[in-house]
């Protein structure tokens, strides 16, 4: 695998092709997390790391079990159940590791579990042809962008809580505003190329 190429899904992972701002997978863990950046930055980390281990246990047993048994129409379901069996693990984790932070993600901790983000990005590594390495590399670079975009839409959404905003437009409509406004920019940025 070339340098070039990794350095490419990187940066299409990370801003071009955002999880959340362009292909607009996991908007509920986004909008519902994005308020404080302490929580974003937890849930960003949280789903990056849930990111990563599914993708790379997706891709094994994808092309060791299910490619040989020839069981390929299963990858859906079991892909859902490895996500799910993670998440409950990292759940347990946080529990006794981090309370605080275990307090903070409240219900979206387990909404991780129903986190399109976390199925797109496996089945994507999948649909892409992705090798072992390039596979690690695009989770990791998906959950970086995943983690940015909710720390810069929480750094926005406090100074919202500050500023004078119609009393229409508080709450859950800017939040969209914001996000369409943020959506654009990133998909701006796709014609960056090496």
């Amino acid at each position: 695998m070339s340098l070039t190429l990794l350095l490419s899904v990187v940066i299409s992972g990370v801003i071009t092709n955002n999880i959340v701002l362009v292909q607009s997978l996991g908007i509920c863990p986004f909008l519902g997390v994005s308020k404080k950046l302490d929580s974003g930055l937890g849930m960003g980390l949280a789903v990056t790391f849930v990111l990563v281990i599914s993708s790379l246990v997706c891709y094994i047993l994808y092309y060791f079990v299910l490619v040989p048994l020839d069981y390929v129409y299963l990858q859906t379901i079991v892909f859902i159940l490895i996500i799910a069996v993670l998440v409950q693990l990292l759940d347990i984790v946080l529990k006794k590791v981090s309370p605080s932070l275990y307090n903070s993600l409240g219900v979206y901790l387990a909404l991780i579990t129903t986190n399109c983000a976390v199925l797109g990005t496996a089945n994507n590594v999948i649909s892409y042809g992705y090798d072992i390495l390039t596979t690690v590399v695009h989770a990791v670079s998906v959950g970086l962008g995943f983690t940015l975009a909710l720390l810069i839409m929480g750094g926005i959404r406090e100074r919202m809580e500050i500023s004078r905003i119609p009393k229409f437009f508080k709450g859950l409509p800017i939040a969209l505003i914001t996000a369409g406004i943020m959506a654009m920019a990133f998909s701006g940025l796709g014609g960056l190329t090496f």
